[in-house]
Protein backbone atom coordinates (compact mmCIF):
# COMPACT_ATOMS: atom_id res chain seq x y z
CA UNK A 1 0.00 0.00 0.00
CA UNK A 2 0.96 3.77 -0.34
CA UNK A 3 3.00 5.70 2.78
CA UNK A 4 -0.66 7.75 3.11
CA UNK A 5 -3.35 4.92 4.10
CA UNK A 6 -6.36 5.26 2.22
CA UNK A 7 -9.31 6.19 3.61
CA UNK A 8 -12.63 4.25 2.99
CA UNK A 9 -15.65 5.41 4.42
CA UNK A 10 -17.90 2.22 5.94
CA UNK A 11 -21.56 3.39 5.78
CA UNK A 12 -23.56 0.10 7.04
CA UNK A 13 -26.04 0.01 10.46
CA UNK A 14 -25.28 -3.43 11.35
CA UNK A 15 -22.20 -3.50 13.94
CA UNK A 16 -20.46 -6.76 12.78
CA UNK A 17 -20.51 -5.45 9.21
CA UNK A 18 -18.63 -2.71 10.14
CA UNK A 19 -16.40 -5.07 12.21
CA UNK A 20 -15.45 -7.12 9.93
CA UNK A 21 -14.92 -4.79 7.20
CA UNK A 22 -12.73 -2.62 9.96
CA UNK A 23 -10.67 -5.84 10.06
CA UNK A 24 -10.47 -6.81 7.13
CA UNK A 25 -9.36 -3.68 5.40
CA UNK A 26 -7.74 -2.20 7.98
CA UNK A 27 -4.61 -5.64 7.65
CA UNK A 28 -4.44 -4.40 3.87
CA UNK A 29 -3.52 -1.13 4.92
CA UNK A 30 -6.55 0.66 4.54
CA UNK A 31 -7.86 4.06 6.96
CA UNK A 32 -11.27 3.13 8.06
CA UNK A 33 -13.84 6.06 9.07
CA UNK A 34 -17.05 4.45 9.87
CA UNK A 35 -20.86 5.90 10.02
CA UNK A 36 -23.65 3.98 11.48
CA UNK A 37 -26.44 5.44 9.70
CA UNK A 38 -26.81 8.55 6.75
CA UNK A 39 -26.35 11.43 8.76
CA UNK A 40 -23.10 10.47 10.04
CA UNK A 41 -21.89 9.45 6.97
CA UNK A 42 -22.62 12.60 5.06
CA UNK A 43 -20.63 14.83 8.28
CA UNK A 44 -17.99 11.88 7.69
CA UNK A 45 -17.42 13.20 3.94
CA UNK A 46 -15.81 16.16 5.33
CA UNK A 47 -12.93 13.72 6.77
CA UNK A 48 -12.20 13.60 2.69
CA UNK A 49 -12.52 9.53 1.82
CA UNK A 50 -10.69 8.22 -0.96
CA UNK A 51 -13.46 5.50 -1.53
CA UNK A 52 -16.96 4.71 -0.01
CA UNK A 53 -18.77 1.32 0.91
CA UNK A 54 -22.25 2.25 1.52
CA UNK A 55 -24.95 -0.29 2.79
CA UNK A 56 -28.38 0.40 1.09
CA UNK A 57 -30.28 -0.62 4.12
CA UNK A 58 -30.10 2.12 6.02
CA UNK A 59 -32.72 3.27 9.24
CA UNK A 60 -32.43 6.99 8.78
CA UNK A 61 -31.91 7.69 5.02
CA UNK A 62 -32.58 5.54 1.96
CA UNK A 63 -29.29 3.97 0.53
CA UNK A 64 -30.26 5.57 -3.05
CA UNK A 65 -30.92 9.04 -1.42
CA UNK A 66 -27.71 9.07 0.19
CA UNK A 67 -26.19 8.00 -3.00
CA UNK A 68 -27.56 11.00 -4.23
CA UNK A 69 -26.81 13.14 -1.79
CA UNK A 70 -23.25 12.22 -1.86
CA UNK A 71 -22.91 12.38 -5.51
CA UNK A 72 -24.48 16.40 -4.93
CA UNK A 73 -21.00 16.78 -3.07
CA UNK A 74 -18.78 14.72 -4.88
CA UNK A 75 -19.01 13.59 -8.60
CA UNK A 76 -16.08 11.66 -8.10
CA UNK A 77 -15.45 9.65 -5.26
CA UNK A 78 -15.51 5.73 -5.52
CA UNK A 79 -18.73 4.14 -4.28
CA UNK A 80 -19.01 0.63 -3.76
CA UNK A 81 -22.38 -0.51 -2.66
CA UNK A 82 -23.75 -3.24 -0.42
CA UNK A 83 -27.11 -5.03 -1.26
CA UNK A 84 -29.54 -7.88 0.08
CA UNK A 85 -29.32 -11.06 -2.66
CA UNK A 86 -32.49 -10.12 -4.34
CA UNK A 87 -32.66 -6.65 -4.65
CA UNK A 88 -31.44 -6.69 -8.58
CA UNK A 89 -33.82 -3.73 -8.88
CA UNK A 90 -31.99 -1.73 -6.15
CA UNK A 91 -28.62 -2.40 -8.05
CA UNK A 92 -29.46 -1.11 -10.87
CA UNK A 93 -30.50 2.22 -9.74
CA UNK A 94 -27.81 2.36 -7.70
CA UNK A 95 -25.51 2.03 -10.35
CA UNK A 96 -27.57 4.29 -12.54
CA UNK A 97 -27.34 6.81 -9.68
CA UNK A 98 -23.44 6.94 -9.80
CA UNK A 99 -22.40 3.57 -7.69
CA UNK A 100 -19.42 1.89 -9.47
CA UNK A 101 -19.87 -1.23 -8.43
CA UNK A 102 -22.13 -3.56 -5.64
CA UNK A 103 -20.94 -6.52 -3.88
CA UNK A 104 -24.36 -8.77 -2.49
CA UNK A 105 -23.98 -9.92 0.84
CA UNK A 106 -22.65 -12.23 2.15
CA UNK A 107 -19.92 -11.52 0.66
CA UNK A 108 -15.78 -12.69 0.96
CA UNK A 109 -13.33 -10.28 1.77
CA UNK A 110 -11.02 -11.02 -1.02
CA UNK A 111 -13.76 -10.29 -3.57
CA UNK A 112 -14.37 -7.25 -1.70
CA UNK A 113 -10.40 -6.00 -1.79
CA UNK A 114 -10.36 -6.63 -5.59
CA UNK A 115 -13.80 -4.76 -5.79
CA UNK A 116 -12.08 -1.81 -4.15
CA UNK A 117 -8.74 -1.83 -6.50
CA UNK A 118 -10.76 -1.80 -9.57
CA UNK A 119 -13.12 0.76 -8.29
CA UNK A 120 -9.80 2.70 -7.42
CA UNK A 121 -7.97 2.01 -10.57
CA UNK A 122 -11.24 3.14 -12.91
CA UNK A 123 -10.90 6.69 -10.91
CA UNK A 124 -7.36 6.96 -11.78
CA UNK A 125 -8.06 6.00 -15.13
CA UNK A 126 -10.82 8.02 -15.72
CA UNK A 127 -9.18 11.26 -14.19
CA UNK A 128 -5.92 10.62 -16.81
CA UNK A 129 -7.28 8.45 -19.76
CA UNK A 130 -4.53 6.11 -21.15
CA UNK A 131 -4.14 5.85 -24.56
CA UNK A 132 -3.79 2.18 -25.05
CA UNK A 133 -6.06 -0.24 -22.48
CA UNK A 134 -4.57 -3.34 -21.87
CA UNK A 135 -6.36 -6.34 -20.18
CA UNK A 136 -5.03 -10.01 -21.10
CA UNK A 137 -4.59 -10.40 -25.01
CA UNK A 138 -6.87 -7.55 -25.67
CA UNK A 139 -5.34 -4.23 -26.61
CA UNK A 140 -7.47 -1.46 -27.68
CA UNK A 141 -5.59 1.79 -28.54
CA UNK A 142 -8.14 4.60 -28.58
CA UNK A 143 -6.54 7.01 -30.07
CA UNK A 144 -5.41 5.05 -33.48
CA UNK A 145 -8.75 2.95 -33.03
CA UNK A 146 -6.95 -0.50 -33.14
CA UNK A 147 -8.70 -3.10 -31.60
CA UNK A 148 -5.98 -6.20 -31.21
CA UNK A 149 -5.88 -9.89 -29.63
CA UNK A 150 -2.66 -11.37 -28.86
CA UNK A 151 -1.21 -10.12 -32.43
CA UNK A 152 -4.01 -10.27 -34.42
CA UNK A 153 -5.99 -6.68 -35.12
CA UNK A 154 -9.70 -7.07 -34.75
CA UNK A 155 -11.77 -5.13 -37.27
CA UNK A 156 -14.91 -4.18 -36.28
CA UNK A 157 -17.58 -1.87 -37.08
CA UNK A 158 -18.17 1.47 -35.97
CA UNK A 159 -21.03 0.52 -33.56
CA UNK A 160 -19.26 -2.46 -32.09
CA UNK A 161 -16.09 0.16 -31.69
CA UNK A 162 -18.20 2.36 -30.05
CA UNK A 163 -19.40 0.07 -27.83
CA UNK A 164 -15.87 -1.50 -26.96
CA UNK A 165 -14.50 2.22 -26.30
CA UNK A 166 -17.42 2.91 -23.44
CA UNK A 167 -16.62 -0.19 -21.95
CA UNK A 168 -12.64 0.63 -21.91
CA UNK A 169 -13.23 4.01 -20.69
CA UNK A 170 -15.30 2.33 -17.85
CA UNK A 171 -13.32 -0.82 -17.77
CA UNK A 172 -13.63 -3.01 -14.30
CA UNK A 173 -16.80 -1.04 -13.71
CA UNK A 174 -20.52 -1.87 -13.84
CA UNK A 175 -22.73 -0.54 -16.93
CA UNK A 176 -26.41 -1.35 -16.73
CA UNK A 177 -28.47 -1.59 -19.79
CA UNK A 178 -30.01 2.12 -19.75
CA UNK A 179 -26.69 3.66 -19.43
CA UNK A 180 -25.20 1.87 -22.31
CA UNK A 181 -28.08 2.46 -24.71
CA UNK A 182 -27.81 6.09 -23.59
CA UNK A 183 -24.43 5.89 -24.58
CA UNK A 184 -25.03 4.09 -27.90
CA UNK A 185 -28.12 5.40 -29.41
CA UNK A 186 -30.24 8.15 -27.71
CA UNK A 187 -33.30 7.36 -28.26
CA UNK A 188 -32.93 3.55 -28.10
CA UNK A 189 -34.56 1.46 -25.10
CA UNK A 190 -35.08 -1.78 -26.07
CA UNK A 191 -31.72 -4.24 -24.41
CA UNK A 192 -32.53 -6.53 -27.65
CA UNK A 193 -29.94 -3.78 -29.49
CA UNK A 194 -27.44 -4.07 -27.14
CA UNK A 195 -27.35 -7.74 -26.65
CA UNK A 196 -26.78 -8.39 -30.56
CA UNK A 197 -23.77 -6.00 -29.66
CA UNK A 198 -22.37 -7.92 -27.59
CA UNK A 199 -22.80 -11.09 -29.50
CA UNK A 200 -20.82 -9.57 -32.27
CA UNK A 201 -18.50 -7.97 -30.16
CA UNK A 202 -17.82 -11.48 -28.39
CA UNK A 203 -17.29 -13.23 -31.57
CA UNK A 204 -14.64 -11.00 -32.57
CA UNK A 205 -12.75 -10.95 -29.14
CA UNK A 206 -13.18 -13.49 -27.22
CA UNK A 207 -11.62 -16.83 -28.00
CA UNK A 208 -15.02 -18.85 -26.63
CA UNK A 209 -17.64 -16.27 -26.72
CA UNK A 210 -19.88 -18.77 -24.62
CA UNK A 211 -17.08 -17.96 -22.02
CA UNK A 212 -16.46 -14.72 -22.30
CA UNK A 213 -12.87 -13.44 -20.56
CA UNK A 214 -13.38 -9.94 -21.51
CA UNK A 215 -17.02 -8.82 -21.75
CA UNK A 216 -18.65 -10.30 -18.82
CA UNK A 217 -22.48 -10.00 -18.52
CA UNK A 218 -23.67 -8.91 -15.01
CA UNK A 219 -27.23 -11.10 -15.05
CA UNK A 220 -30.06 -8.76 -15.16
CA UNK A 221 -28.15 -5.43 -14.67
CA UNK A 222 -25.62 -5.02 -17.66
CA UNK A 223 -21.62 -5.84 -18.84
CA UNK A 224 -18.88 -5.01 -17.50
CA UNK A 225 -15.34 -5.09 -19.43
CA UNK A 226 -12.68 -7.18 -17.25
CA UNK A 227 -10.40 -4.53 -15.65
CA UNK A 228 -6.83 -3.12 -17.41
CA UNK A 229 -3.74 -5.31 -16.56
Amino acid sequence: MNATPIKVLVIDDEPPIRKLLRMGLSTQGYDILEASNGKIALEMLGEGPALIILDLGLPDIQGHDLLRMIRGRNESVPVVVLSSRGDEAGKVQALDLGADDYLTKPFGMDELLARLRAALRHQLQVQGERPVFRSGDLSVDLVRRIVKVGDKEIKLSPKEYDLLRVLVQHAGKVLTHRFLLKELWDELTDAQYLRVYVRQLRQKIEADPERPQFVLTETGIGYRLRAAD
